[in-house]
């Protein structure tokens, strides 16, 4: 058992001393209501990690996230909050600091955090920490290691991932931003990234460039490499334009712009020309934490749709007396348990096949994107509902269900399309000819 899943264990005992915060599906409370969530088959660990990260996120109620979203300001405190008791290096080695948990673990903690009702925006605030740093942690130098993951774990450093460009969108392979190498073995940037999550506040990027002209290799996927690089925002040749969006304002999204952005040569990861195998490493892992993400998402306006709608009194009765609104709560629900069950049997696989050799990472792949799809509209189902079960007051954001709806349409997109999954199973599945 890790040192660290020990002290959260240590942590947990000390508190369970202290007056109760039980954490209930979707908020936390002294009553008895049992949770929304069933909890039947998750593991010991994934069960202490879901309650030692509630306790995290009971000292940021709903209002902190309505402030944050409203003001489009950064969760600081909450991310701090994460670092002080080692969560952002979740999945990151014990050597390095981290707790050398999977991303089954990971998952878990990336629903508990929508799920408190920090929604997608504390979620997002924390996402590349914890997913971005795979390929690094993996295919990464002693030095960049030793370097940057520490820094990574407490806090000190945050992560943003620059892969998506304007211009190529999800043909990652077609992207355009250079890495010029030169005489001294260094790199000049070249290029664009878009929908770079956190950028504003990220002291490192995990950055995919094209060091070999695309009409110079063999296959669209040689010639791309991957760099862990500083945003050095003194440093001429950057960029960075925030983009205003419809939900999760509390973290920043940019566009970035290179010119000539002069990154040393000991900012390359692994080898050069192979970055596209190198990221494939964290893309699934990915995939499985915003399914978590979409689920914990899905349980909190579940939970706030099956409240308001015990309490509110129209015609003399409750209105979830009506099976009008009753019957759509209850198919949400079953979306979400059902979802639930293919996240982390996708995340139990993905875990699994470091270790299996007999587990392909085609079936790995297949598991994760059903996994996100399957996730993101089953949410999609339950933010809507709420929104329409809570009438006028869900397009109130004291209620919170218009900002989980907001935030819903992000697991559907990001970070690959629901047709681009739906492509992807019909050809690597049902053997359908490919369409794109």
């Amino acid at each position: 058992m890790s040192r660290f899943f020990l002290t959260q264990l240590s942590r947990l005992t000390r508190v369970s001393k202290q007056p109760s915060l039980a954490y209930h599906g979707c908020r936390f409370s002294t009553s008895s209501r049992r949770p929304l969530m069933s909890t039947a088959g998750f593991t010991e660990t994934q069960l202490t990690v879901r309650e030692a990260v509630s306790q995290v996120c009971a000292k940021f109620p709903n209002t902190y996230w309505q402030e944050r979203d409203q003001n489009e300001q950064d969760p600081q405190e909450f991310h701090a909050a994460l670092a002080k008791d080692g969560w952002l290096g979740i999945a990151l080695p014990e050597s390095l600091g981290g707790a050398g948990l999977g991303i089954s673990e990971a998952t878990m903690m990336m629903q508990t955090i929508a799920e408190s009702g920090a929604g997608m925006a504390g979620a997002q605030s924390i996402h590349a920490n914890v997913y971005a740093t795979q390929p690094l942690a993996k295919f990464g130098s002693t030095q960049q290691l030793e370097s940057t993951i520490p820094n990574i774990i407490s806090g000190k450093w945050r992560v943003c991932f620059g892969v998506t460009e304007p211009n190529a969108g999800l043909d990652t392979l077609r992207l355009s931003t250079r890495a010029d190498k030169q005489p001294d073995g260094s790199y000049k940037v070249t290029g664009q990234k878009i929908w770079i999550t956190c950028a504003q506040v990220a002291s490192k990027m995990i950055l995919l460039a094209r060091t070999t002209p695309l009409e110079e290799v063999k296959k669209p996927s040689e010639g791309l490499s991957l760099f862990c690089i500083d945003l050095d925002r003194s440093q001429p040749g950057l960029e960075m334009r925030r983009i205003k969006k419809m939900g999760g304002r509390a973290v920043d999204a940019n566009e970035v712009f290179f010119d000539n952005y002069a990154i040393p040569a000991d900012s390359l990861i692994g080898v050069e020309g192979q970055g596209f195998k190198i990221i494939l490493h964290g893309m699934n892992a990915e995939r499985c934490l915003l399914a978590g993400e979409a689920l914990g998402l899905g349980y909190a306006a579940l939970g706030k749709a099956t409240t308001y709608a015990r309490e509110r009194n129209v015609f003399q009765r409750p209105i979830g007396q009506n099976q009008g609104v009753a019957h759509p709560l209850a198919d949400a629900y079953m979306r979400l348990e059902a979802a639930k069950l293919a996240t982390y049997h996708a995340a139990r696989l993905y875990d699994s096949s470091r270790t299996d050799g007999s587990i392909r990472q085609d079936a790995v792949g297949v598991a994760c994107n059903s996994a996100k799809y399957l996730a993101a509209e089953a949410a999609f189902a339950a933010c809507e509902r709420a929104v329409l079960t809570h009438g006028g007051m869900g397009y109130a954001v004291e209620f919170d269900v218009e900002r989980y709806f907001r935030e819903c349409l992000v697991p559907r997109i990001a970070p690959v399309s629901r047709e681009m999954i739906l492509n992807f199973i019909s050809e690597k599945v049902l053997d359908l000819p490919r369409s794109y």
